[in-house]
C-alpha cells in the first residue's frame, strides 16, 4: 500500500499539507488522524476544509463529537464529518450517537482519536501519524484500502524545507 512521510517545519507546513490533502479527496474517504494532545490534528483538519472550499468557521469538535461540513469534491457537494473522539466515553456512546452511518461512499469522515471507539470504527483508507519533532511535526500518512492508494498518489506536497 501507498507511503507518505515529511517533516513539517512549522504550522505554515501543516496548511500546506491540509491543502494538498483536499485537492486529493475522493468521496467515500475515511480518514484517522492519531498523535498526542496538541500536535496538530485539528490544524490539518482545518486547513483540508478551507482548502476544499469552506469559508466559514472550523472548530474543534471536542464536545459535540462531531461537525459537518459540506465542500466541492471532484465537482459536487460532499459532506465532510471532522469527528474528535478525545471525550468519548466509549465505543457503545458512538454506536448510540448512530455515528457509523455517515461512513459510506459519499461523505468523507476525518477523525481524531480513533482509538477511542475501538473497533466499532470502520477501517480507515487512510492512516495518518502526526508526532512533534523539534520546533515542527513529522507526518505519516499510510494507505489502507485501494482508495486511500488513490488518494496517496493523488497528493502532491512539497515539503517547506
Amino acid at each position: 500500500m501507498q507511503h507518505f512521510k515529511t517533516h513539517l517545519n512549522d504550522e505554515a507546513g501543516t496548511a500546506a499539507l491540509g491543502a494538498a490533502l483536499a485537492r486529493a479527496l475522493a468521496p467515500g474517504l475515511a480518514i484517522y488522524l492519531h498523535g498526542d494532545l496538541g500536535v496538530g490534528k485539528t490544524a490539518l483538519t482545518r486547513a483540508l476544509l478551507h482548502a476544499a472550499g469552506h469559508n466559514g468557521h472550523v472548530k474543534s469538535p471536542t464536545y459535540a463529537l462531531a461537525e459537518p461540513y459540506t465542500v466541492v469534491i471532484a465537482g459536487r457537494a460532499t459532506n465532510v464529518l471532522h469527528f474528535d473522539l478525545y471525550r468519548l466515553a466509549g465505543a457503545e456512546e458512538f454506536l448510540d450517537a448512530g455515528f457509523r452511518e455517515y461512513f459510506n461512499h459519499e461523505n468523507v469522515c476525518i477523525v481524531e482519536w480513533p482509538e477511542k471507539a475501538g473497533s466499532v470504527l470502520p477501517p480507515p483508507d487512510i492512516d495518518v501519524f502526526l508526532a512533534v519533532s523539534g520546533r515542527g511535526r513529522d507526518v505519516e500518512c499510510l494507505a489502507l484500502s485501494d482508495q486511500g492508494s488513490q488518494c496517496l498518489d493523488r497528493l502532491h506536497f512539497a515539503p517547506n524545507l
